[in-house]
């Protein structure tokens, strides 16, 4: 396998920054730029030069030797001083080396894959992780780096595979008499793996939310002091006011930490009949956003007016307190009025919607989690049938397993791979 370097670190002017290398190669370029006499496992701080003896750097060398590594290969990291011109020469006289080459994006990751270090839920956690804004994503993400969800798997697959073998055993002994029923045995363990199956399928949605953000539609008539409203929740000008109806044509995104939540605020057009095509136009988007937003603020006098109908747990304010008498539920941008309360309601209602989110935090998990739920379905219906039927049940759990092996990666998931690293940068 070719030995491979990357910047880990980010791009641009920093205090360090760490170029990383892995393969057969790393750790005889890593003693080439230090000058030798680097220990298998370690670290050193050494004057980094080139062939000729002129000087790079001054940096800390970091070896790791295979298999305890990140990659599960010889690994190097050189620390050195962030400037972007040491970072480019020294990346340069390793690009000079014979054996070495440079890194695909999530090359780093896929040979820790590929080399059993971690399991393809664990990289999607990794990849969450590196993008994570908020602490209800970090906190995901780190569940699913650990490993949470290969355990959840590993425990599913060998209650199935327990449940195979009681089968196969019945089967393998057809001509003799076998002393006890297995069916039971067999059902309790397919019932208790679809009672999880099922409650993890449902709080994929909800965890997805955490992962890609809850989106919060701010809806009203035109001229309601939306946009003033988003602006001082975003505390910045976000969005164009103005005194006249209808300014806002377009839907403007916001995104927000909220209590720890990634929330994205949705400012939309004034709902009103009209002849303008292009605020029409805007309406239309905004009704559809609203439609499919997690949650909605209602600002308005009668939220009736807007024809779009109130769930259980969207919120209603009145709009421009600043202009009214005083009202429990009313609001302004202008002054402030309000915003607490609001930023409270709309965070107590999406942390209340977390509570029943599970482990798997994608649609690829929970479509495998119910091919294996189907499978298991269909195991249960011939197992009724009695043992003639146990060869047909045992091959249904075969196809539960193989579901479930999908799920971490184990098989079936190279179609998956180019995409899954292609969102890594190169020292990933």
């Amino acid at each position: 396998m070719d030995t491979i370097y990357a910047l880990a670190s980010a791009q641009g002017k920093a205090g360090v920054a760490v170029i990383r290398l892995s393969g057969p190669c790393a750790h005889k370029a890593a003693n080439a730029l230090a000058g030798g006499g680097l220990p298998h496992r370690g670290m050193r701080l050494r004057t980094l030069t080139t062939p000729d003896g002129a000087r790079l750097d001054d940096g800390l060398v970091l070896t790791f030797k295979a298999p305890s590594s990140f990659t599960g290969e010889d690994v190097a990291e050189l620390q050195i001083h962030g400037s972007i011109a040491s970072v480019n020469a020294v990346s340069q006289c390793l690009s000079d080396m014979t054996d070495l080459r440079l890194a695909e994006p999530g090359e780093f990751t896929r040979r820790a894959l590929e080399n059993g270090k971690l399991d393809l839920a664990q990289v999607e956690g990794l990849a969450d992780l590196i993008d994570a804004e908020t602490e209800a994503q970090r906190k995901q993400a780190q569940t699913i780096l650990a490993g949470a969800l290969g355990d959840l798997a590993e425990g599913w697959r060998r209650d199935l595979i327990r449940a195979a073998s009681l089968l196969e055993a019945v089967i393998d002994f057809a001509d003799e008499e076998v002393p006890t029923d297995v069916t039971p045995e067999v059902d309790a363990l397919i019932s208790g793996v679809k009672t999880d199956l099922t409650r993890e399928a449902k709080g994929v949605r909800i965890a997805e939310r955490i992962r890609t953000g809850f989106e919060v539609a701010i809806v009203g008539l035109p001229n309601a002091g939306k946009s003033t409203l988003l602006n001082a929740l975003a505390g910045r000008e976000a969005a164009i006011t103005s005194e006249y109806a209808g300014t806002t044509r377009d839907v403007i995104e916001v995104r927000m930490d909220l209590a720890g939540l990634p929330v994205t605020l949705l400012d939309t057009a004034g709902l009103r009949e009209t002849e303008d095509h292009v605020e029409n136009l805007g309406i239309e988007r905004a009704r559809q956003r609203a439609e499919s937003a997690d949650l909605r603020v209602f600002l308005t006098e009668t939220p009736d007016a807007l024809g779009v109908p109130m769930r259980a747990d969207d919120i209603h304010v009145f709009p421009k307190a600043d202009l009214r008498d005083g009202s429990a539920d009313g609001i302004s941008g202008k002054t402030g009025q309000g915003i607490d309360q609001l930023i409270n309601n709309i965070s107590r209602v999406l942390s209340e919607r977390t509570t029943s989110h599970g482990i798997a935090t994608r649609e690829r998990h929970r479509a495998a989690m119910l091919r294996a739920s189907e499978a298991l379905t269909a195991a249960q219906t011939v197992l009724e049938s009695g043992p003639d039927m146990y060869d047909i049940a045992a091959e249904e759990l075969r196809t539960a397993i193989r579901a479930l092996e999908s799920l971490v990666g184990r098989i079936d998931v190279e179609t998956l791979l180019d995409e899954v690293f292609s969102s890594f940068c190169l020292g990933k």
